[in-house]
């Protein structure tokens, strides 16, 4: 007669948390089926017991088998995204900006296309589409500019970080503008048309100052033209702010 099944049966939860437990339960389960069954159905009866401790045996090495497959690896281990341990997650040169201004047209990058779109356009004497896209970079500075001053403010006595990282971005992108300028003055002075460079030319020497190098530059433009008429600096004196 077969021995009461109930009281043998372990629970899930029990197997689950004690793999010991559930070793043993399924090496003694396998062992007691696999002699129950070539008790009962040998056409020997029980002339096949002498089969049992081989069978025992096999049980024994089979549940041993899946005991050992089951803790090679119980919980598979997904990948890590974790910065940390990352380093393509760590380094920005290994992954592109994808958020939406990073690459379009309000943002520095898109300013510096332009102007590359600009300077090919002058090396073939496109001189119309090289006006466009300096008119346009000269724009895209210009904003960026005003809205970084206007954010640097915002934050002043609040986060002086931010407040910083702002202002400074703001006094890179004018100077981008002034450059973006400037190219725009002398494409006007090719195509011959001094009175569109001026107004430029002035904008700069007011933006950069006199004793900067790009509004020294634009002030020897406007001298050049005629605009003015006395040189600066002056060959007989050093200029403002020079040791």
């Amino acid at each position: 007669m077969l021995p009461d099944l109930k009281n043998l049966k372990l629970t899930e939860t029990a197997m689950v948390e004690s793999p010991k437990v559930n070793c043993a339960h399924t090496i003694f389960w396998n062992s007691f089926m696999v002699s129950s069954v070539a008790s009962r159905f040998s056409p020997l009866g029980q002339s096949s017991r002498w089969l049992l401790p081989f069978l025992t045996a096999a049980a024994l090495l089979f549940g041993l088998a899946n005991q050992a497959q089951a803790q090679a690896d119980p919980f598979p281990e997904t990948p890590s995204t974790d910065p940390a341990q990352d380093p393509t997650l760590q380094d920005p040169s290994n992954n592109q900006d994808l958020r939406p201004l990073a690459q379009g047209v309000l943002s520095i990058q898109g300013g510096n296309q332009l102007m590359s779109e600009a300077n090919s356009a002058v090396s073939a004497q496109n001189y119309d589409l090289a006006v466009t896209k300096l008119q346009q970079a000269r724009q895209v500075f210009n904003q960026l500019s005003n809205f970084y001053q206007d954010l640097g403010g915002s934050f002043a006595g609040i986060d002086t970080r931010i407040s910083e990282v702002q202002r400074k971005q703001a006094f890179e992108t004018a100077q981008m503008r002034d450059e973006a300028t400037y190219q725009l003055a002398l494409v006007h002075r090719a195509q011959n048309k001094p009175e569109l460079a001026v107004p430029l030319l002035v904008q700069i020497v007011r933006s950069q100052n006199p004793t900067r190098d790009l509004g020294k530059k634009a002030y020897q433009q406007l001298f050049e033209l005629g605009f003015v008429d006395a040189p600066y600096p002056r060959q007989d004196e050093p200029a403002a702010g020079s040791n």
